[in-house]
């Protein structure tokens, strides 16, 4: 296998840290990764921006690009809103030499594990327990209780699936996590 051409996938439930890690580990300028922007059919929130944190389309755009075969994997996570890994992000990140870092959802990683195989590392982001995490979703203050409810019982569906992934990186303490992520890719890039 060549050097390039690899993916680091890290998925987890909503609050239990992976866009903090996959944040640090871009900073590591010898790991050489690209984020891999993901499309979805919501519309931005906050400061988000198209074409930075997501590709932002309509459903009938999303729903044409499936059509048209244009994504590796896609999945509507909840109701009516869905989201997907574009063929050409890939294409575009590994062709500037890099390799490619996804925060993705449990099922969209899985389903990109079983795609790539050995040339993909698939690590779960394991909240240290139910309690912390629900902690860690209120204090966005981005959702309501509604909200929350239904990224807690989803989050209980993924943990079950943890174990189908390489490495299950516990996220109690900050720094130890992002000291284990680094480790960890930093080994399976031959750095």
């Amino acid at each position: 296998m060549s050097r390039k051409n690899k993916m680091i996938i890290f998925s987890a439930p909503s609050g239990a840290g992976k866009t903090t890690l996959v944040r640090h580990l871009l900073q590591q300028p010898e790991l050489e990764l690209a984020f891999s922007i993901s499309a979805t059919s919501r519309a931005a929130r906050g400061k988000e921006q198209h074409g930075k944190d997501y590709y932002f389309l309509s459903n009938d755009e999303f729903n044409k690009k499936v059509e048209d075969g244009a994504f590796l994997e896609w999945e509507e996570v909840y109701a009516g809103t869905k989201y997907g890994t574009l063929r050409s992000e890939i294409d575009r990140l590994w062709k500037e030499g890099k390799n490619v870092i996804f925060d993705i959802d449990v099922v969209g990683g899985l389903n990109l594990k079983s795609l790539y195989g050995d040339q993909a590392l698939a690590i779960f982001v394991m909240p240290p327990n139910e309690e912390e995490l629900e902690r860690r979703l209120r204090s966005r203050d981005t959702d309501s209780d509604d909200k929350i409810r239904q990224r807690m019982a989803k989050a209980r569906k993924e943990i079950g699936r943890s174990d189908r992934f390489d490495h299950i990186l516990l996220n109690k303490d900050l720094d130890t996590a992002k000291t284990e992520a680094y480790q960890l890719v930093k080994l399976f890039l031959g750095k």
